[in-house]
């Protein structure tokens, strides 16, 4: 327990209601939810689509980390004011094999190991494709999306899973397929139209960083690549109209654990606390030469909320970042967890000077936040409202139980808890149609939420104009495990 703090401030939570959320769900459904709290609104037409692990488990052998899960994709498809549910794992390669053999046969990237020990780990160094980390749906094709691997192929309506795919040839053998894609909505290389952009790294003692930028049908619009020095761990990146930001997080690895089994790769990379961020600037307009590195004291960061240029000299970066890298402890699991004593993500706003090179930072808010959300149309470009998964409590490091509403430009907030009992993951900001003058915050929010009260996930919904108190409550027959990223396709 921290010195200082409270008890009833612990009350905010129960690390056993927390640790539900990570049972596997085993059962594929699909059903009209019928129980539902207020009115979904009509003019909500269309899918959310989530991924997330559903396995935390493989015949009995526990897995040390959730991303080492099999992907379940789910989706909630919209009509005239009703919400049909189904949920289907991805059906990879991995997945298949150890189904039918009954039993694990692949070492996980975060620690999982294979029962026997490390006579039965060594020198394996396969790594199973679980595409479990994001969903999107681009160039009319559903992608689970794992960013060691190609994506899998999954049919948009009954997620049936098609199969691994290189993208019709864009992808080539050795390439990946990062899980974090941006969309440029008015993109400059495709005539002020929809553009997806996405990268791959293959890193080692240097790294290549690859971009893809593909049309709104999937063709490659542009594809280039750069060599940075030294290992990389970018799970993330931004965008502008004129860049792709890369923040080169400053880690370490040494793979002989990994290779001698008596580790998990991930457990072998290393956070370099004293060590600089380089902030990598790849110029979008060929022949992308006129790279920027520019070193900033950062922390460790997984997810970035937006960038834009404020003119020509000046970018604005804004990121959830970590003082330290949690390192993943080989002699426990992830549920033994203990917030208090690991760093929180917080909220930062970068300032890069492109002629200078140099860097500056501010923290927008002490409060401990994950997965940010904004209205699609300002990805790349200032923008004013985000909306992200936040702690109850204002300070301290905990699961995350809430949606924030952040104004950027005035510092105002509005906050909505489902503590005790609700903890809660990524929101997805979704416009409303045929808006064009109510302002980028006019629309709905969705966010799903474990409910240990029931051990039963809800989708909430919010007005993005006023998230005071839900819109509508839609209670699942079961719980889903706590995902990770997910994508709205309007209708």
């Amino acid at each position: 327990m921290r010195l200082g703090v409270d008890k009833k401030e612990e009350e905010f939570y129960s690390i056993e209601d927390w640790r539900r959320g990570y049972l596997s769900q085993t059962k594929e459904e699909d059903y009209w939810v019928e129980q539902v709290e207020g009115e979904i609104p009509r003019d909500l037409c269309g899918t959310l689509y989530r991924n997330g692990p559903g396995l935390l488990e493989i015949f009995g052998t526990p897995l040390k980390h959730p991303f080492d899960g099999d992907g379940m994709v789910c989706a909630f498809t919209f009509r005239e004011g009703r919400c049909f549910f189904r949920n289907r794992f991805v059906k990879t390669q991995g997945f298949l094999e150890e189904q039918k053999a009954g039993r694990m046969l692949y070492r996980g990237v975060f620690g999982s190991q294979k029962p026997g020990g490390w006579l039965a780990n060594i020198f394996d160094i396969r790594l199973k494709n679980i595409a479990n980390t994001n969903v999107i749906y681009w160039g009319d094709k559903l992608l689970a999306l794992w960013e060691a691997d190609y994506p899998y192929c999954l049919n948009p309506d009954t997620l049936d899973t098609i199969g691994r795919t290189d993208l019709d040839g864009i992808l080539a053998p050795g390439e990946v397929f990062s899980a974090h894609p941006r969309i440029d909505s008015h993109s400059p290389f495709n005539g002020g139209k929809p553009s997806l952009i996405n990268f791959g790294v293959k890193t080692g003692l240097s790294s290549t960083i690859t971009v893809y930028e593909l049309d709104e049908k999937g063709g490659l619009i542009q594809k280039y690549s750069h060599i940075i020095p030294g290992f990389s761990f970018i799970h993330d990146f931004v965008i502008t109209p004129n860049y792709c930001i890369f923040f080169q997080n400053p880690t370490s690895y040494n793979p002989l654990p990994f290779l001698l089994g008596l580790r998990g790769a991930g457990e072998c990379v290393k956070f370099l606390k004293h060590k600089p961020t380089n902030i990598i600037l790849i110029p979008r307009r060929p022949p992308h030469k006129d790279v920027i590195t520019i070193e900033a004291e950062a922390g460790f960061i997984f997810h970035h909320a937006n960038a834009f240029e404020v003119n020509e000299r000046e970018i604005i970066v804004d990121s959830v970042c970590y003082e330290d890298l949690a390192q993943i402890d080989p002699n426990s699991s992830f549920r033994e967890v203990d917030f208090d004593k690991l760093a929180p993500g917080q909220l930062w706003r970068f300032r890069l000077d492109l002629v200078a090179k140099k860097a500056t930072r501010e923290l927008i808010d002490a409060r401990c936040v994950e997965f940010p959300s904004l209205h699609p149309d300002r990805v790349g470009h200032k923008y004013r409202y985000l909306f992200v998964g936040a702690s109850h409590h204002p300070t301290r490091n905990a699961p995350l139980q809430a949606l924030l509403k952040l104004d950027l430009e005035t510092g105002a907030q509005q906050l909505y808890s489902f503590a005790p009992k609700g903890f809660a993951g990524e929101p997805i900001f979704v416009p409303r149609t045929h808006s064009t003058t109510n302002g980028e915050d006019d629309g709905w929010v969705l966010q799903l939420v474990y409910n240990s009260s029931h051990h039963r996930s809800q989708l909430v919904i919010f007005d993005g104009k006023d998230i005071s108190s839900p819109v509508a409550v839609l209670h699942l027959k079961r719980h889903i495990p706590y995902g990770l990223h997910g994508h709205w396709k309007q209708d």
